[in-house]
């Protein structure tokens, strides 16, 4: 595999004396970018970002040096982060689809999720997905110039049409870095990875990127054929080192023609955790990201004759076995929580663990940073991020002009502190250990559930007079009771008053007996909920219950 080592930093962080000391340097004319290190040997996997100069924490993160401050690791998956320059390699997200509005509610409600975290100040560590490679990159960007720039200009103010030709070839943690500090989060660092042309010819869309409330001393971005990049940073808490790897792996979890794409990440990041272990068998390391893979694979698509996951990066379920020295390397967060309640994502009906949260033996020991033992928990919040009652992901969706939503993977986060012994060979005592198993849901999966309906309690589509009046953006994810005439089948559709919309069911068993009992022309009614999909207004229903007599 090509390596290459960045001759520019990569690793930036966010301006911190914006207000204060960096306006005097700039007007004595001593503001400058960063000098270009000299070029290194290229090897095989990686680009290494140059250890940068000394950066100060935000005062949250640089307080954290006892067991008694834990600070938040958050793995989120942001589902499609794209900036407003008009190349992109999704459609949906083309000049003519995708804007400066759209763009400023999608990184508001990011920072939303992100301020219920720590009093406000958001987590001091999040291993973002899915922001977008930036198809016009600038090699000269200097973030802190821009924000200092902008210091008098609002975030919306930036966004309003008609948008500066700079402001829309800003990459999109530009945008974020800008509503971080507007909300009044800490001061972020950040890694982005680099983005290389992929050699099997493969358009990667999306990036991974690290937000860090402590200093960064080095960023790599480990590149896999076919896939995309890792990125892996070295934080320094107080005197101590933390890895963390920021993983977005293929698509397709069930797919084992995918499997392949999945393994060749694996190998590469298993690789380097090895490289680090051989140096200190305690390094304290984070892997975190979208692995796209359930957390026990190889018992979910028992078919797949190897498994990137479990079998190649060596995740698995026993606890106290992390803590032996010839034991396993990982140990998957995700057995923290009771079978029911592992659950980050849902596809047809069905719970899912694609977001993963792994973390080695040296976060149980007694020296450097520290695992809070049982603090794993999947970022949830109702009525924000995720859908009262059932639980669903609250995903992004656009329509007419701006977006809604938030993303279709639910945020996973782990707690860590300093551990104040510095006694390697001590471990913390663990209660209610996490175990594996291979039985009942942990083989079958989650089913998505729904709480019991009142039809009397929902809004009646017969009494709201007009199309106009139910098709609102405002109105996506809210229950409803349907009355209609069923006009197509395969996809079966209905009209209302004059507009037809979808009718879908992620159980595929339960849309039969639906075409059976309502043919074309037959009056339909049923609970459903108002979504909009590819363009399409629609109801879906959840559950055979919701479906009625013909009124």
């Amino acid at each position: 595999m090509a390596f290459s080592i960045r001759r520019k930093l990569v690793t930036i962080r966010a301006f911190w004396l914006a207000s204060t000391l960096i306006p005097f340097l700039a007007l004595a004319g001593c503001s400058k970018p960063p000098v270009a290190d000299k070029p290194k040997t290229e090897t095989a996997e990686e680009s290494v970002t140059p250890k940068p100069d000394p950066q100060p924490a935000s005062v949250t993160a640089s307080e954290i040096t006892g067991t008694d401050q834990a600070f938040t690791v958050l793995a989120y998956n942001v589902e499609n982060l794209f900036d407003i320059d008009g190349k992109a390699l999704f459609e949906d997200y083309s000049s003519d689809k995708h804007d400066a509005k759209k763009l400023l509610a999608k990184v508001n409600n990011i920072v939303k999720v992100l301020a219920t975290f720590n009093n406000g100040k958001g987590p001091e560590i999040v291993l973002f997905q899915e922001f977008e490679s930036d198809q016009t990159p600038d090699s000269a960007i200097n973030y802190d110039a821009i924000l200092e720039k902008y210091r008098f200009k609002s975030l919306t103010e930036m966004l309003t049409e008609p948008v500066a030709d700079e402001v829309k070839n800003f990459p999109v943690q530009v945008f974020l870095l800008k509503a971080c500090e507007e909300a009044k989060l800490g001061k972020y660092n950040i890694s982005v990875a680099e983005f290389r042309p992929d050699p099997l010819g493969r358009d990667v869309a999306h990036v991974n990127a690290t937000f860090s409330q402590f200093p960064i001393e080095e960023s790599r971005t480990h590149q896999s054929p076919g896939a995309r990049g890792t990125v892996e940073v070295l934080h320094k808490i107080g005197d101590h080192k933390l890895y963390t790897f920021s993983n977005h792996w293929k698509s397709g979890a069930s797919n084992p023609k995918e499997e392949p794409l999945r393994i060749g990440n694996a190998e590469v990041v298993r690789k380097r955790i090895d490289e680090i272990l051989k140096g200190d068998p305690n390094a304290d390391i984070i892997l975190g990201g979208d692995f796209n893979s359930q957390y026990n694979q190889k018992i979910r698509y028992p078919a797949m004759k190897k498994t990137a996951i479990d079998q190649v990066l060596g995740s698995q379920g026993d606890e106290q076995a992390i803590q032996k020295s010839d034991g396993p390397i990982l140990y998957n967060l995700w057995y923290e929580l009771s079978p029911e309640n592992r659950r980050s994502d849902a596809y047809n009906g069905e719970w899912g663990t694609l977001m993963n949260v792994m973390i080695t033996r040296g976060l149980y020991d007694q020296r450097g940073v520290q695992y809070v033992d049982n603090s794993f928990k999947v970022s949830a919040i109702e009525n924000v991020n995720s859908q009262k009652g059932s639980g669903l992901p609250i995903r992004w969706r656009t329509f007419q002009g701006s977006g809604v939503g938030f993303s279709d993977h639910l945020p996973i986060q782990a707690q860590f502190r300093v551990a104040t012994d510095n006694d390697p060979k001590k471990f913390v005592t663990l209660t209610n250990p996490g175990k594996e198993s291979s039985t009942g849901i942990e083989k079958s999966g989650v089913r998505v559930t729904f709480p019991p309906v009142d039809p009397t309690s929902l809004r009646k589509t017969s009494e709201l007079g007009s199309d106009a009046a139910i098709m609102k953006m405002e109105q996506l994810g809210e229950l409803m009771l349907v009355d209609a005439t069923v006009t197509a089948e395969k996809p079966m559709r209905i009209k209302l008053f004059d507009e037809e919309l979808k009718i879908w069911t992620f159980d595929k068993d339960l849309r039969m007996r639906i075409y059976e009992k309502f043919p074309v022309g037959s009056k339909m009614k049923f609970v459903g909920e108002l979504e909009f999909h590819e363009g399409m207004w629609q109801f879906i229903i959840h559950d055979e219950a919701w479906i009625m007599e013909s009124p």
